[in-house]
């Protein structure tokens, strides 16, 4: 019993250090990948789903939420409304609030909420809100380092439904798409919130979706939506690097391309009514120029909620208008649709772990679901509690062997270890 007594402040030690290392700093993780690095996780649930260890109910008030959490050196932040305002907030990782912070004026229209989710970067935390409020707080106590609106500054026009943009940090740089008469996209100085550059103006608004970084041609590109499409840029100096027409209904164009292997995927909710759907292109670089020439279209997988993600040369996630959304696996090299779920599961999110998809449709069903490109296996399913209100948009995140689930103003945190 006295080696066990002597065991059990070490086995706690080791666990809580393994839960602090753990990071998830920016929306889609620490990559952009929306891959998950944990290992050591349940490999199926019982019916009732895994765990639940806590759940915070109150992020925000009397609104839907549709932020997901970041997470880095034992301290969770996201955001939500309260009354007319957009808060920050942090968290310890048992759910204790440790503070929050004012970010401005609160999105109280169609779909009322926050969308963007903070970035945190070593000693600072960013937030973006949904009138173009873009905010550096330090990370121990909320205190403002910097802010500006980006809307204003840069003479933009909002989206419909509210900027969602999840801003991207890389080395100091801060990248921003304002989508203004003055810019398309601007890199700030992280420390000072200082214009480094801007990219010239599309005379378009820009999108909801967020940018991601890839090399290419000896390259160092940046590529984003706006209203109509996608665009790419120079990650040194903001030059403008290629153009590409996505239309789509009403301009809702969220979900994020995706880089591989020289290629970049494209999609968006167009199947009823323009029919532009998925769309692949192969890049070319000469002289420091690039080019675009399309390789495939695959006008039935038509995602919605940057749902999609690149497994082992397959494309897997759900349609958004497309027979109601099901679950779809595409071949990345011909776009052929290797399989279509037998029914509708819902549009949703989804993020991905020691080889297994979590699936959130927006009626709060969990699904694990095996990547498999010959059929579409569902391992184990539950459907989150009857606390939130409204759609589950939010992504789900997996850090620390834990499941963070945001439904509304409540947030679940599931134990998945194995």
């Amino acid at each position: 019993m006295t080696s066990i007594r002597l065991l059990a402040p070490l086995f706690l030690l080791l666990f809580s250090t393994a839960l602090f290392a753990a990071e998830w700093t920016m929306f889609h993780g620490p990559d952009g990948n929306n891959r998950s690095p944990e290992t050591g996780l349940l490999s199926s649930w019982s019916e009732g789903g895994p765990t639940l260890l806590w759940k915070i109910d109150g992020i925000g008030k009397d609104s839907a939420g549709f932020s997901s959490v970041t997470i880095q050196n034992g301290r969770l932040f996201t955001s939500g409304n309260r009354d007319a305002h957009s808060i920050v907030y942090c968290f310890d990782l048992d759910g204790n609030k440790l503070w929050e912070y004012d970010n401005g004026q609160a999105w109280t229209r169609s779909y009322a909420g926050t969308r963007s989710t903070p970035t945190v970067n070593g000693e600072f935390v960013y937030d973006f809100s949904p009138f173009g409020e873009l905010v550096c707080l330090k990370v121990e106590n909320g205190e403002k380092v910097w802010g500006r609106n980006m809307l204003t500054d840069f003479e933009g026009e909002n989206t419909t439904w509210g900027l969602s943009e999840s801003i991207r940090i890389d080395g100091d740089r801060l990248y921003c798409s304002p989508g203004g008469k003055q810019a398309s996209f601007v890199a700030l100085n992280k420390r000072t919130g200082e214009t480094i550059w801007t990219a010239p103006s599309l005379s378009e608004k820009t999108s909801y979706g967020s940018p991601i970084i890839f090399k290419h041609g000896g390259l160092r590109i940046i590529a984003t939506t706006y209203a109509k499409g996608m665009f790419g840029v120079n990650a040194e100096n903001g030059e403008f690097l290629f153009r590409f027409r996505h239309d789509h209904r009403n301009d809702i164009l969220c979900t994020r391309p995706i880089y591989h292997d020289g290629h970049l995927f494209l999609t968006a909710n167009t199947f009823e009514q323009v029919g532009q759907g998925a769309v692949m292109l192969k890049l070319s670089v000469a002289d420091g120029k690039v080019s675009l020439e399309e390789v495939w279209r695959n006008r039935g997988f038509d995602n919605l909620h940057d749902s999609v993600i690149l497994l082992d040369g397959f494309l897997y996630g759900t349609s958004s208008e497309y027979r109601g959304g099901v679950f779809m696996c595409v071949d990345w090299k011909t776009g052929e649709t290797r399989y279509e779920a037998a029914r509708s599961i819902g549009k949703g999110s989804l993020t991905w772990a020691e080889g297994l998809i979590y699936f959130l449709n927006e009626h709060g069903d969990v699904l694990l679901i095996r990547p498999n490109p010959e059929r579409y296996e569902v391992i184990s399913r539950f459907s989150l509690p009857e606390d939130g209100e409204g759609t589950t948009w939010a992504h789900p995140v997996i850090c620390g062997k834990r499941l963070y689930i945001r439904h509304g103003t409540v947030l679940y945190c599931y134990d998945i270890a194995r």
